[in-house]
C-alpha cells in the first residue's frame, strides 16, 4: 500500500510541474528569438558614426598625401637649388628663383590650393632651404570647429665635400704650404681654402693674420690662433689631386725681337740688367703675343697695353717696376725654361684678364712644371728688399711675386705648380677681379696685403677651367 501511494505521488507532482511549466517556454522562446527590433535601432545609431568615421579617415587619407606631395617637392626643389651652385653663372638669387620654379611646379594641386613657397641660402653658398606650408580645408573638420589644418613641410639641401675652391697648395710636405703673417688678410667670403701639406703646420696664421673663407682646410693641420681663421681650419682632410695636371701648355715659338723703339730710355739710370728680362719696354707700346725669349722687363714709366693672345716667357722672367703700367685682356702668361718667375714690384699697375677662349681659357698664369734648379730671386729695383724665405726653408723652383700697389684686376686662374706665389704688397690685390683661383705649389702672404678671391663666376665671360672654381661636390638632403 505504501508503494501505490508513492507512485502516485510522483505522477501527481509531474502532473503539476508540466501544468506550471509548458506555457512559459514558449514566451520565453519567443522572446529570444524576436530580436529585430533592437538591432534596427542599433544599426540606425551606428550609420552615421561609421560614415563620419569613414569620411574622417578618407580626409586624413587626403591630407598625408598632400603632405608627402609637398614635401616631395620641397626635395626638389632645395636639389635644384644647391645644384646650381656646381654652375659656373651660379649666385644665390639664380639659386633662390631655381628652387623657388621647381617647387611652384611640383607643388601643384588639382584642388585648387596655393601653396606658399620661401627659399634661403644657408652656410656661404653651400645648402639651399626651402619651406613651403599650404592650408587645407576640411569637410569633417566643421564638425569639430576646425574648418582648416595648416601643413608646413622643410627641406634642406647641401653639397658635400670641398666646394668652390679658389685656393690650393699643392706641396705634400712643406711646413706652411699656405702661410700668412703680420696683418696679411685674404678674403674668400664665397670660396674655399685648400692645403695637401701633411705637415702638423700645414697651414700658418702667425701674428694678426686673417683669412676668412667658406671653409679652410688642411690635408695635415695648422698652426697659429684659430681666430685668424674664420671659420677655423679643418684637419687630416684627404690631399686634393691637382685639377689642372692634365693642363698642357704652349710650345714657344719663334723669338720676337722687340726693336729699339720699344726702350727709347735705354741709356737712362739705372741701366738696365738683362737679368730682369732681355726683352725691355721703356715707352708706350701695344705688344703682341707671342715667345719673349729671355723674359720681359718693363720699366722706366713703360705704359704697355697686351693684344689678346698667349705669352710666353722663355728663359726668362716677367718684371714690371718704375712706375711702369700694364694692362690686358684676355692674355695668359707661361713660363717655361730657366730664370723664370713674376715679379711686379710696389711701383707698377697691373690690370689683367685671362682668355675667355682657346687652349689657356680661364687661365692667366701657368707655369712649366719641368722646371731647371731654382736660381737666385731677383732683387726688386724699387727698395722692397728680399722676400722672406719660405716656411721650414723649402726651396721652391721659381718665385711669383706681387708687391705692387696697385694689382687690383688679376681675373682668371694662377697655376703655378712647382713655384711659390708670395704676395706681400701693402694694398689691396684682385679686389677688383670677378674671379680669381689660385693653385701653387705654395703661397705665402706677409705683410700687409689683402688678397681677396671673389667667386663672381656669372659677372664674366671669361670661363673657370674644369675642376676649380664651382663645385662638382654631391648633393645630400640634410632635412
Amino acid at each position: 500500500m505504501s508503494a501505490f501511494r508513492f507512485k502516485e505521488s510522483i505522477r501527481l507532482s509531474a502532473t503539476v510541474e508540466s501544468m506550471t511549466t509548458a506555457p512559459a517556454r514558449p514566451l520565453i522562446a519567443r522572446f529570444h528569438r524576436d530580436t529585430h527590433g533592437g538591432v534596427l535601432v542599433i544599426v540606425a545609431l551606428m550609420v552615421p558614426v561609421l560614415m563620419g568615421l569613414s569620411a574622417a579617415a578618407i580626409e586624413f587619407g587626403g591630407v598625408v598625401k598632400r603632405r608627402t606631395e609637398l614635401q616631395r617637392a620641397a626635395d626638389s626643389a632645395s636639389i635644384a637649388g644647391v645644384n646650381q651652385f656646381k654652375l659656373a653663372n651660379a649666385d644665390d638669387a639664380a639659386a633662390i628663383r631655381t628652387a623657388q620654379a621647381m617647387a611652384q611646379a611640383q607643388a601643384r594641386s588639382s584642388s585648387g590650393g596655393t601653396p606658399q613657397i620661401a627659399a634661403a641660402v644657408l652656410n656661404n653658398h653651400s645648402a639651399v632651404q626651402v619651406n613651403i606650408s599650404e592650408t587645407v580645408s576640411l569637410s569633417m573638420g566643421r564638425l569639430l570647429n576646425m574648418p582648416t589644418l595648416d601643413i608646413a613641410v622643410r627641406s634642406t639641401a647641401k653639397l658635400s665635400g670641398t666646394t668652390r675652391l679658389c685656393l690650393l697648395a699643392l706641396d705634400p710636405l712643406a711646413p706652411g704650404a699656405f702661410h700668412m703673417e703680420s696683418s696679411a688678410q685674404l678674403t674668400a667670403t664665397d670660396c674655399s681654402l685648400y692645403s695637401n701639406s701633411l705637415d702638423p703646420a700645414g697651414i700658418q696664421g702667425e701674428n694678426a693674420s686673417v683669412a676668412k673663407a667658406i671653409s679652410t682646410c688642411s690635408a695635415g693641420g695648422f698652426s697659429g690662433p684659430s681666430s685668424n681663421f674664420t671659420p677655423p681650419p679643418s684637419t687630416g682632410c684627404p690631399p686634393m689631386r691637382d685639377p689642372l695636371i692634365d693642363k698642357q701648355g704652349p710650345i714657344p715659338g719663334t723669338c720676337i725681337d722687340l726693336g729699339f723703339f720699344a726702350n727709347p730710355k735705354k741709356f737712362v739710370f739705372p741701366i738696365d740688367d738683362p737679368a730682369y728680362g732681355v726683352n725691355i719696354v721703356s715707352s708706350t707700346v701695344t705688344l703682341n703675343p707671342g715667345t719673349y725669349c729671355g723674359g720681359l722687363h718693363l720699366t722706366k714709366k713703360a705704359n704697355v697695353t697686351l693684344n689678346p693672345g698667349i705669352y710666353i716667357m722663355k728663359d726668362g722672367p716677367l718684371v714690371m717696376d718704375k712706375n711702369s703700367s700694364l694692362v690686358g685682356t684676355n692674355v695668359a702668361f707661361y713660363f717655361t725654361g730657366v730664370r723664370g718667375g713674376l715679379l711686379f714690384d710696389q711701383k707698377s699697375s697691373v690690370s689683367l684678364t685671362a682668355p675667355k677662349d682657346g687652349p689657356l681659357a680661364g687661365i692667366l698664369l701657368f707655369e712649366d712644371r719641368l722646371a731647371p734648379p731654382p736660381l737666385p730671386p731677383l732683387l726688386p729695383l724699387d727698395g722692397k728688399g728680399p722676400a722672406k724665405a719660405a716656411p721650414g726653408g723649402v726651396v721652391a723652383a721659381r718665385e711669383y711675386r706681387i708687391i705692387s700697389d696697385d694689382a687690383r684686376t688679376l681675373l682668371g686662374t694662377i697655376y703655378l705648380p712647382v713655384g711659390r706665389l708670395i704676395i706681400d704688397a701693402a694694398k689691396p690685390v684682385a679686389d677688383q677681379s670677378a674671379y680669381t683661383v689660385i693653385i701653387a705649389r705654395m703661397i705665402n702672404l706677409y705683410d700687409g696685403p689683402n688678397l681677396t678671391l671673389n667667386a663672381r663666376y656669372g659677372s664674366t665671360d671669361v670661363p673657370v677651367p674644369k675642376g676649380v672654381g664651382p663645385s662638382s661636390a654631391d648633393t645630400q638632403l640634410t632635412q
